[in-house]
């Protein structure tokens, strides 16, 4: 029942990171920047893996995609592979997880199951990583940029998809490691012994029932006749 709960929770954990995570590579803020002035904001530019935007202070967004994917920065390039690596990873690992799991009543026995249940997790924890290393590499790219003085361009700050891009890496690689050690506990499962106590023949049984039985025949008796 414990291992049961437990995998439960590891997949509630799983399924949320990776919902959390899907969410990130649509989101715009992955950096952001303003520039204020006296008394209202006038402008805020923002970017994503996608586009690039400026939104003035009616809230008028202008938008400019990104041209072509060869002459982007290999950062971003590297950013979108190991999102995406990220999301698909999940979405198979969401597939193993249901069939590993012991509540459900697909993938053979219980040993089989806590196998499945470990791939489950170490794919889970494989997109964690992914998603945690591409928001990584995101952000040190602003923080490197905006300390730099030698840097004239515009200078940006993390954006909010960075920080859900993390706890969804985080609930991923939790997930996983819960799931893994599933194959642990089933392994240290005692197994019930049988004690054999040997083969028993037919007449050995037959003699058994005969001497348990009383002899319920009356005694004979002879007369004088039957001696000589």
């Amino acid at each position: 029942m414990a291992s049961t709960s437990a995998e439960i929770i590891a997949f509630l954990l799983t399924i949320s990171g990776w919902v959390l995570v899907s969410s990130t590579l649509p989101t715009d803020y992955w950096k952001v920047s303003t520039i204020d002035g006296t008394v209202i904001t006038t402008a805020t530019f923002w970017a994503n893996l996608w586009k690039t935007c400026v939104t003035d202070s009616t809230g008028v967004s202008n938008c400019k995609d990104f041209p072509s994917m060869l002459a982007l920065d290999g950062y971003i390039q590297a950013c979108r592979g190991l999102m995406i690596s990220a999301v698909c990873l999940g979405f198979f690992g969401a597939v193993f997880g249901l069939v590993g799991m012991k509540c459900t009543k697909v993938g053979g026995s219980d040993q089989t199951k806590a196998k499945i249940a470990c791939l489950a997790g170490l794919i889970f924890i494989l997109s964690g990583l992914c998603s945690m290393t591409s928001c990584s590499l995101y952000a040190n790219r602003i923080t490197s940029e905006f300390f730099d003085p030698s840097f004239v361009a515009q200078k940006y700050e993390l954006g909010a998809a960075l920080f859900i891009g993390w706890a969804g890496a985080s609930l991923c690689i939790i997930g996983g490691s819960i799931f893994c050690f599933s194959i642990a506990e089933n392994s240290n499962t005692p197994r019930r012994g049988y004690a054999y106590n040997g083969a028993t023949s037919v007449m050995s049984s037959r003699t058994k029932v005969h001497n348990t039985v009383p002899d319920k025949t009356p005694p004979k008796h002879f007369d004088k006749n039957a001696y000589v």
